[in-house]
């Protein structure tokens, strides 16, 4: 029965090659190129302090990598992670995520005990397949402490690029073992590919096929990371985002996108970024009660 599925959509995909080869040229023809937004991609903050700005741009670096009660994070990946669709990294991804913590520090006292100090950085490049990210991790100088957590997205350049299954399994798992080695990360977590199906910029049937091929990286990524101890998938919850920004009213799905209809808006990354935060604070205050 699963062979015959295949058959067919094998057969399926090739009667509608030419119709992908078109739509693909047309969408990298005329899709808006947004650059990676300005600011600075690390710093410091208190966890609880109020009086700071939120403003990913205000936070200034400081060795203060003896402090024990300082929670250091990475965000790791592609246009994504680099915050790609936002104006700044104060609405990008990093820049979201920080707020998201001191919320969560106020209300988690376990968390608040643990960590007084967020240090965070960004590590991320536009285009970047799951092989570039392994390699730039290589090329990362070894961290002086431990990461706790590193965020990583991963996959829609690897989806676009028709990266084989097999090989993308390999650089996940090689990207893990590097993670925990070089890093001594505490708790990886991926993101889980977006719905790509569902992008405004890629018409059907291109968005289908290019959706389906996502979702069969997804899987395994997922499937990988089942399989390690410390490592996290988290699926993005569009349902709760939408019906979050909704109030119970029909929206549109693009208001989930930037202006090229590929990227996250402004808006994905706050929602993003709050799921990131409510996660790892769950993962390290039951690490910590463990």
């Amino acid at each position: 029965m699963v062979a015959t599925a295949n058959l067919k959509s094998t057969a399926k995909d090739l009667f509608l090659a030419p119709i992908y080869i078109y739509q693909g040229r047309k969408v990298k023809r005329d899709t808006i190129r947004l650059p990676e937004p300005e600011g600075i991609r690390y710093g410091q903050v208190k966890l609880m302090d109020s009086t700071k700005s939120s403003s990913a741009d205000a936070y200034v670096d400081t060795d203060t990598s003896t402090d024990q009660g300082t929670l250091k994070i990475m965000v790791v990946g592609d246009s994504a992670a680099a915050g790609v669709g936002s104006q700044t990294q104060q609405q990008a991804l990093a820049g979201r995520l920080i707020p998201a913590l001191q919320q969560q520090a106020l209300v988690n006292e376990t968390f608040a005990a643990q960590f007084d100090e967020l240090s965070w950085s960004v590590q991320a490049t536009t285009g970047h397949t799951s092989f570039d990210i392994l390699r730039r991790l290589y090329i990362l100088p070894k961290p002086s402490q431990p990461i706790d957590v590193m965020v990583l997205s991963v996959g829609v350049n690897d989806t676009t690029a028709n990266v084989a299954v097999d090989k993308w399994q390999q650089q996940i798992q090689e990207i893990i073992a590097i993670a925990k080695r070089k890093f001594a990360v505490r708790v990886l977590i991926f993101s889980s590919l977006p719905p790509m199906a569902q992008m405004p910029a890629l018409p059907a049937p291109l968005g289908n096929f290019i959706g389906a091929k996502a979702s069969k990286l997804d899987k395994v990524l997922c499937d990988i990371c089942a399989e390690y101890q410390g490592v996290s998938y988290m699926a993005t919850d569009f349902p709760r985002m939408i019906a979050e920004h909704s109030n119970g009213t029909p929206i549109d799905i693009a208001v989930m996108f930037a202006s090229d209809g590929f990227h996250p808006s402004s808006l994905m990354y706050g929602y993003w970024a709050q799921q990131l935060a409510e996660l790892i604070t769950e993962l390290l205050t039951t690490e910590q009660g463990a």
